[in-house]
């Protein structure tokens, strides 16, 4: 779930049980927002953690590509297209983005993966292609059609099937653009084959996603300690922002301050910290494109007992769904799980607020929202590989929310979090 960023200041203390403010423990002297630009020393002091990152090898993309196209055959379909976005990353290793300008790989059920650009980005492509996933690019100019250029390679492969796979984030003009020069053939969803291979995680994407979580917690770690009374939420999210840099990757997190953490998405509205406040952090980073999710919820200060009574009853749902993940058993089976925690307490029920409004988890990989959801009416058997987010929340409009975020993978022997849970509402972090 995510907003933007900003500034410094001073750290914050875990005392008396509560997260305190501590002023100025280090003697360092900041400014408030338009100050001196400074970070704390706590966010200065956090190194990088790079170390160890093994990116994805040439031969597992390889690997799924020869997945792609055994799943093609399984579907009938004779090629896939997609855009230079995600599922174009995971093939290729490369990205490109959309613009009005159709750019694409088509990868055929059989033979080699074949390129589609604007003939004035050919050598621009050229210098990211990776060989060992296809070099041949076939260009279109401003006077030609895409589309014919995308049915001239589905047809030089071969046609058994006359059905051409889309991937879910082709835009409807480029889709209908091969319906129409695709004669006699039927363009149909990909999703089969693109979620096919992604839904289930290998161990060398696994490992990229633990050490994007580890660096997460790193950071929130180091942001949460510089929290001070006054504070604007745009400040403790450069904190943070800047904990993710110093660290060595790219992220984001989103920042919310008493009643605005009962809208699971965050408000626009300008915040500042106060005492009594429930915080709640939001996000993560990606590694070699491998996204973390992480929310972690505290009070500023000393937390009431209706705070901790929630904040509890949240974290009983958040177990109860860890505890619903069984290989083989129904995705909807764990929303069922965290819900009934939360309606017990007297929340909902259903989707009703005071409660629990929307599902209990999602898919995370490459993207930080993909396949497939915790979410009733989703019947889809947890197999080893599936990783989700685990995310239940209380939200109590006008007063406060309460969420916990911790994501989990599946192995073989049932479901393990890539982040340890948080303890205890003033103790957001196990270790």
């Amino acid at each position: 779930m995510r907003i933007d960023r900003r500034r410094f200041l001073e750290t914050a203390a875990l005392g008396a049980g509560s997260l305190a403010l501590a002023c100025n423990a280090n003697g360092t002297t900041s400014g408030a927002a338009g100050g001196t630009g400074e970070l704390p020393d706590v966010i200065r002091a956090l190194k990088p953690m790079k170390d160890g990152v093994v990116p994805i090898s040439e031969d597992e993309r390889k690997g799924r590509i020869a997945r792609a196209q055994k799943l093609m055959s399984e579907q009938k379909l004779d090629a896939i297209f997609m855009e230079g976005t995600t599922s174009c990353f995971y093939y290729t290793a490369m990205r490109w983005g959309q613009s009005e300008r159709t750019f694409g790989v088509v990868i055929p059920a059989n033979g080699a993966i074949c390129y589609v650009a604007p003939g004035f980005e050919e050598d621009r492509l050229r210098e990211q292609l990776k060989p060992a996933f296809g070099n041949e690019v076939r260009v279109w100019q401003e006077d030609e059609s895409p589309y014919a250029v995308i049915a001239g390679i589905v047809k030089d492969r071969g046609q058994k099937h006359h059905r051409i796979g889309v991937e879910e984030r082709v835009r409807f003009f480029i889709a209908d653009g091969i319906r129409k020069a695709a004669s006699g053939a039927e363009v149909v969803d990909a999703t089969p084959v693109t979620a096919g291979c992604r839904v289930i995680k290998s161990k060398a994407e696994i490992a990229l996603m633990q050490r994007a979580n580890d660096v997460t917690i790193a950071a929130y770690k180091a942001g949460l300690k510089t929290m001070r009374d006054g504070m604007p939420q745009d400040e403790l999210q450069h904190n943070i922002m800047a904990g993710f840099t110093a660290l060595g990757f790219p992220g984001f997190v989103s920042v919310q301050f008493g009643k605005y953490t009962a809208l699971p998405h965050g408000s626009a509205t300008p915040q500042k910290l106060k005492e009594g406040d429930v915080v709640m952090i939001d996000d993560g980073v990606q590694v070699e494109g491998y996204a973390s999710d992480i929310t972690r919820t505290v009070v500023f200060g000393k937390a009431s007992a209706r705070q901790t009574e929630v904040w509890n009853k949240e974290l009983d749902a958040q177990n109860a769904a860890f505890k619903a993940i069984k290989i083989g058993a129904p995705c909807e089976g764990v929303d069922a799980a965290a819900r009934k925690v939360i309606t017990d307490a007297g929340f909902g029920p259903g989707y009703k607020i005071p409660g629990l409004p929307h599902r209990t988890g999602h898919g995370i990989g490459l993207d930080g929202h993909e396949w497939t959801n915790f979410v009733k009416g989703n019947t889809t058997p947890i197999e080893p590989g599936m990783c989700f987010s685990d995310e239940p929340t209380i939200a109590i409009p006008g007063e406060f929310g309460i969420r916990l975020e911790d994501c989990v993978y599946v192995a073989e022997d049932g479901p393990h979090f890539f982040s340890k849970q948080s303890v205890a509402i003033d103790k957001p972090f196990a270790d």
